[in-house]
Formats: structure tokens, C-alpha cells, sequence
């Protein structure tokens, strides 16, 4: 059963709950609108921000002023808010309290200081105050020489550390990562970080991120940044919105629990964004174990617990507690996460099904995946072990399917075939789907799905042939070659069928596609793809990047991704490649197909390498304009910006839609719907989450939740 929380959920049976959903209509609903104003006259391009606790659940919605500080909050449910304003060079106003059909001027005063109005910057300004070693330090020599770990060759691979290590869970940049005022009983910043790093459940995994870097060199690094902002230093001012970006209208509705780690949502299908219109918005929480749903009409929410396959203390869980951590300075030394079934990423079909990426049983696999079997593709490539599998989540009954996987999956993207072929990432050896018509047809989750290892043609014939080369071995100029690597995004090309993971290592990362051929897995030829690097003497050095975590295609086919760790959204093109297959094509033989474009913001103090300091978790492309800046429009979460940041492809132009409140916003996945294709603006819209781990790095500390938010863009910052 459901389990309810926080002062903002209303209990409800879950098929009530989706009835009310389905045929709920909106209550009243009204426009709230005035003019901002400081000391110097009307403030162009500064937030208001409306919040309510009288609904279901806390609501927010947030516009920006035109360029005579007028707003216009339209659609305002029926319910009394707080009203303010933020804006850069300003102190946050003082709240006052307003209702729909209400005109409410609001006073605002300009910032007494650079420290004062820095208070509000986005992380990715405070970050960019970080200061890795200099480029003439590198390659690294160890703990007996520079301090710098041997495996890091470049400051490129050092500032991706930065990125990919220390950011996959939260912001860095938020004042908690970087104040460490509440650790008085160190005698030095140095100390207080080395001990910081060790809090909590996620301890040992930040104490390991520290090590790939050479620790005593980081902690370094990490405690200058500390001790100059807390001696007075501050970013430069970022600009207020301008141009489209004054049309932006958030609205967020919390979900989930406090503890909670939603790391996505989702609200229709990728493939035909008109499934599900104003339906309930879907997400996944890491940490509970939770299938978090949102009626966004009726401004409720619910949590559902994602069934095991086994009861739950026989399956590990995804945030093993070390015995005696070192207690949280939120939860003590509390227990806040216990995940066996550890969902990840949902996705949804044209039914309105929900299928996720989730443990359903140990990690041991059956004998079917393994050496031995009759399974094609265990016969061509066993598998010994997998961690999380499949669930799909029915809402027109309120049923589960478990559905066991030999392969790990993570991410999670259908093809547009007549399979309804629903492919994975997360496996390091191998690419793996689900033909979902045959599930459906016959039950049979052996049958149904399959599974290619990544081996590329460096012989050049035409076919991949056994025995190959295996990872770390010397190369045979006579074999291919496989290759293997950690797989976190994943897309299907709608022009050819190919599949794409983006493997975020080794540095500089690498994308590879994998063609099934017409008789898998004998005939699946892989091709791998890496972002011309710094480390490559052949490139040029002003058009290199790392780090490629997400991967999605436009229509015409052409793949993008976010290369999270020099901080660009980058294009490529495989057509126009010279090679790609025989002994070259091993990663660094296509620069030709790489666009990169940098995304806005501050460089990281002493980096020139191109980039900037923001931190890009995933991405994705608007296919189908279902924002309202053109078809497909690709996008990179502005993980440490406080953003979304969308790329004009016909002009090199970025769109910042910034999140002003609360401070903290970390999106990850992406998500447009079309709710009504003749309602203009009103009728569609983006959706993203506050993806932290860590919900109490948000503004306001512990006691915050995750929220769900929709972008809109209308015609103009007063349309109603």
C-alpha cells in the first residue's frame, strides 16, 4: 500500500487516486499581476515566485518580468500565496501575501554588496571559484612526487574527475559543499574536508572519488576554494534572463518523501508525445524503493512500494552501510537508505505502461543466462551476473510485471520497430533489449530478449568473427577487438535502427552503436566514436571535450550528447566519417563528425581548455517541439546551473531556463508532452525533477523535498 507523508500529500486509495485523475476538472484558476520596482525604478528580468501550502501539496509557480517590470502569474489555482521576488543584483523581498485576481506591486531593494548579491548565484558560479592543479603539473607522479595520481594525464582529466566523480548524486557549489563553517573542531579547512568526505551512507563513496585524484593534492584543491570564499571572494555577476528567456512559467508541485532520491520522471511516451495527455507525472525514488506519481490537475501525490521478486533481506541493497560511518550532519547516523529493488529510470510505451529499470532478485544469475545454456545469446556471450533487471507498472489495473534480465540494465529507450524493441544500458560488456510485443504475446521473458556484446571490426571484413581480442589484452592485428566499459545513456536511431550507448570512460569516453545485423548476436558489429581529446596531439586542442554520459538522436538520425565533463552539448554525425571499421577505428578516427558547442557560464579558475564550469548529468532532444523553440531542439540539464538549457542548432544560440527557487534544482532526464495540440502554449511543456540525492543541499535545508516542475514558454512574459 501507498505510504504517505509530509504535510502536503492527501491519502488516498490508489484507484480513487487515479480516477480523479483521469476525470478531475480544474478548479477555479486566476492571474495575479503587478509591477516590480527598487530604488532605481522598474527591475526587468528578476522572478516571482508565488508558494502555497493550502493544496494537496506545496505548489509554486515562477515568471519573470518584461522589460518594464511587469508580471503576470497566470492560472493560478484558487488558493493563498506568498508572493516575492529574486533577482540577480537584488535582496530577496520580503514576502506578502496574494491571491488570484489580485494587482500586487512589489518593492525590492538592490544588493549592499558583490557578497550580499551573490547569495543567490547558481552552484556552477561558485564552483567555477574551484581551482585545479595547472596544466604544467600533469601527467601526474604519484603520492611521492606531485601528489597527482599517475593515471591522470592532463588537467582535462583531472577537472572530469571534478565533474563525473563528485557530481553524479548532487551540486557542487551549493553553499553546503562548499561552507565548512559547522566543522569548528578542525584545526584547518584541509582537515575538515578530509572528514566531510566520510558522512553518511555515500561516505565511502566520496572518500573514493578523493582517492582518484591523489588525495592530499584534492583535499588541497577543495579547501582553497573553501577558505578563499569564506575569506570574502565571489563569481562574477550571471545575467538576468533575456529575449525567450522572459516567457519561461515554472510551476512545481513536491513529491516524495524527504529521504527521497528521485532520480527521473516521465510523462508520456518519447515516441508520441500526445500519449497521456494531463495525465500523472511518474517518477522513481533510488533510495525508498518508491514509484512516486503526481496528479498535477488535483495537485496530489502518492508513493507505491516497486515489488522483489524474493523478499527483501535476501536481495542487497544498492546503499550498503558500512559499520560505524561517520553520522550525517541531517540524519545522524540514521539509516535513510534501503533499496534492494533500487529503481532507476522510467519510461513509458504508447499504452500509458510505465517500465523501469529495478532489482527484482539477487545478483547471482539463473542458469539460463550463463555458459551452458540453450539462450542464443548466453550460447554467443554468458553472463554470470547482472545487477537491477525489468518492471513494467500497469496503471489501469494497478498491477506489476517482474521481468528477469541476464544483462544489467541502468537507462532505458524504445526503438521505433515493430517490435516495440526496448533497449538498454547498463551493462559494461554487453547491449541488451526486450522485444516487448513478444513479452506481451507469450509471457516468455527467455525468449523475449537478447543481448549483443561490443566488438568492433578492426579487421575490416565485414563480420565479427571469433576468438577476438579481449579488453587489456595485446592487441592481434588478425582479430577484432571487444571492448567494454561502463554504459550510462542509451538511444535507438529512428533513420537506421542502430542503437547508441555513451560510455563515460575511460576518459575521454566514448560513444559506441551496435548494428544486430539480420541474425543476432552472431551478427552485431559495434563502432565506437570518442570526442577528439586534449590528450590526442592530432586534434585541435580549442575543439576537444570529455565525459559523454546521456545520448539522444534528432529525426534526421544525427546523435547528440552532453559531454559532462568539459561541459558542452556536442552533436555527431556519423555520415560524415572517413572510417569506420579496420585497425584505425578505434575511437579518435572521426573528429570530423564531432560538433561541439560550449554551454554557457563560467570557466573553472585556471582552466583554458574549452568548456565551462556547469555540469551536464544527461540530455535530450526536443523532437517533437513540444516546448515550443522549434523541433528538434537538443538540451542538456544544467545539473550545477540551477537550469535547462536549450541549443538553437540553426544559430549556435542557447535559451538558459533557469530555476531561481529553491536553489538547489539538479535535473537529470528530460521529459515533453503535448497535453493539446490547438491550446497554444497552455498545451504543452517540458518536465524535469530535483534530482539530488541529497535533498537537504537544497535551499532551506533539511525539511525540503523533491519537486516536479514543468516548463512553458508563452509568447510573451504577460500572456495569460
Amino acid at each position: 500500500m501507498a505510504r504517505y507523508f509530509h504535510n502536503c500529500l492527501l491519502v488516498l486509495p490508489v484507484a480513487a487516486f487515479l480516477a480523479t485523475a483521469l476525470f478531475a476538472q480544474s478548479s477555479g484558476q486566476g492571474d495575479l499581476l503587478g509591477v516590480v520596482r527598487s530604488q532605481e525604478g522598474p527591475e526587468a528580468g528578476v522572478w516571482v515566485i508565488a508558494e502555497t501550502d493550502d493544496l494537496g501539496t506545496r505548489f509554486r509557480k515562477i515568471v519573470v518580468t518584461n522589460e518594464n517590470g511587469r508580471y503576470l502569474l497566470p492560472d493560478l489555482p484558487d488558493a493563498s500565496y506568498q508572493v516575492w521576488v529574486r533577482g540577480y543584483g537584488l535582496v530577496d523581498s520580503t514576502p506578502v501575501r496574494g491571491q488570484p485576481g489580485e494587482a500586487l506591486n512589489l518593492p525590492v531593494r538592490l544588493a549592499g554588496s558583490p557578497q550580499e548579491a551573490a547569495q543567490i548565484y547558481p552552484a556552477n558560479y561558485w564552483y567555477s571559484l574551484l581551482e585545479p592543479p595547472s596544466q604544467s603539473e600533469f601527467p601526474g607522479t604519484g603520492p611521492n612526487g606531485n601528489g597527482i595520481a599517475e593515471t591522470l594525464q592532463s588537467q582535462a582529466a583531472w577537472v572530469d574527475i571534478t565533474k563525473q566523480g563528485c557530481q553524479l548524486c548532487h551540486q557542487m557549489g551549493n553553499r553546503f559543499t562548499f561552507d565548512t563553517s559547522h566543522l569548528e573542531q578542525f584545526d584547518s579547512t584541509k582537515e575538515a574536508w578530509d572528514h566531510r568526505l566520510t558522512f553518511g551512507q555515500r561516505g565511502s563513496q566520496m572518500s573514493g572519488v578523493l582517492n582518484r585524484f591523489g588525495r592530499d593534492r584534492s583535499l588541497t584543491m577543495f579547501a582553497d576554494w573553501s577558505d578563499r570564499i569564506a575569506a570574502g571572494e565571489v563569481p562574477v555577476a550571471p545575467p538576468r534572463p533575456q529575449g525567450i528567456e522572459r516567457n519561461l512559467v515554472l510551476t512545481m508541485w513536491e513529491w516524495a518523501g524527504e529521504t527521497s532520491y528521485v532520480h527521473d520522471e516521465v510523462t508520456t511516451d518519447k515516441r508520441d508525445p500526445t500519449i497521456n495527455p494531463d495525465g500523472l507525472v511518474y517518477g522513481v525514488s533510488i533510495t525508498t524503493d518508491k514509484l512516486v506519481i503526481t496528479d498535477t490537475v488535483k495537485h496530489r501525490s502518492i508513493e507505491l512500494d516497486v515489488p522483489l521478486r524474493e523478499p527483501r533481506e535476501m536481495v542487497p541493497s544498492m546503499f550498503p552501510t558500512v559499520p560505524g560511518f561517520e553520522p550525517s550532519p541531517a540524519w545522524g547516523d540514521e539509516i535513510i537508505f534501503d533499496a534492494p529493488a533500487n529503481p532507476h529510470n522510467p519510461m513509458m510505451d504508447g499504452d500509458g505502461r510505465v517500465w523501469l529499470t529495478s532489482t527484482v532478485r539477487r545478483r547471482e544469475n539463473p542458469d539460463w543466462c550463463r555458459s551452458g545454456s540453450s539462450h542464443r545469446s548466453a550460447r554467443y556471450f554468458p553472463i554470470g551476473r547482472s545487477g537491477r533487471q525489468i518492471s513494467v507498472y500497469d496503471p489501469l489495473d494497478e498491477s506489476w510485471q517482474l521481468i528477469d534480465s541476464c544483462y544489467a540494465t541502468h537507462h532505458l529507450q524504445f526503438g521505433e520497430d515493430e517490435s516495440d524493441t526496448l533497449w538498454f544500458s547498463g551493462d559494461p560488456n554487453v547491449v541488451g533489449w526486450l522485444d516487448t510485443k513478444l513479452y506481451d504475446q507469450t509471457g516468455d521473458e527467455q525468449a523475449s530478449q537478447g543481448w549483443c556484446p561490443t566488438v568492433l571490426d578492426t579487421t575490416g571484413d565485414g563480420r565479427i568473427a571469433k576468438p577476438w581480442n579481449e579488453p587489456g589484452e595485446a592487441v592481434d592485428p588478425a582479430r577484432d577487438t571487444r571492448i567494454s566499459g561502463f554504459a550510462y545513456g542509451v538511444i535507438a536511431n529512428p533513420v537506421d535502427g542502430a542503437v547508441w550507448v555513451a560510455r563515460t570512460g575511460p576518459f575521454p569516453g566514448r560513444l559506441v552503436r551496435l548494428e544486430r545485423g539480420d541474425n543476432p548476436p552472431e551478427t552485431c558489429i559495434a563502432e565506437v566514436y570518442e570526442p577528439p581529446s586534449i590528450e590526442n596531439s592530432a586534434v585541435d586542442a580549442k575543439m576537444t571535450g570529455h565525459g559523454p554520459r546521456g545520448v539522444d538522436v534528432d529525426r534526421n538520425g544525427i546523435i547528440w550528447t552532453a559531454l559532462s565533463g568539459s561541459g558542452h552539448i556536442a552533436s555527431f554525425d556519423r555520415t560524415k566519417c572517413k572510417v569506420i571499421k579496420g585497425p584505425a577505428a578505434t575511437g579518435q578516427h572521426c573528429p570530423e563528425g564531432w560538433t561541439l558547442y560550449q554551454t554557457p557560464g563560467p570557466q573553472m579558475e585556471g582552466v583554458t581548455d574549452p568548456g565551462s564550469a556547469d555540469y551536464h548529468y544527461y540530455n535530450w532532444v526536443d523532437q517533437f517541439n513540444t516546448l515550443g523553440l522549434g523541433p528538434n531542439v537538443p538540451m542538456a540539464p544544467g545539473s550545477g546551473s540551477d537550469s535547462i538549457l536549450a541549443l538553437l542548432p540553426d544559430t549556435g544560440e542557447w535559451v538558459v531556463l533557469r530555476v531561481p527557487y529553491p536553489l538547489g534544482f539538479f535535473a537529470r532526464g528530460l521529459d515533453g508532452r503535448i497535453d493539446d495540440p490547438e491550446a497554444g502554449w497552455k498545451g504543452r511543456g517540458l518536465w524535469a525533477n530535483y534530482g539530488s540525492n541529497l535533498n537537504w543541499h537544497i535551499e532551506g535545508g533539511k525539511g525540503m523535498y523533491s519537486s516536479v516542475v514543468h516548463f512553458q514558454l508563452r509568447p510573451d512574459p504577460l500572456a495569460e
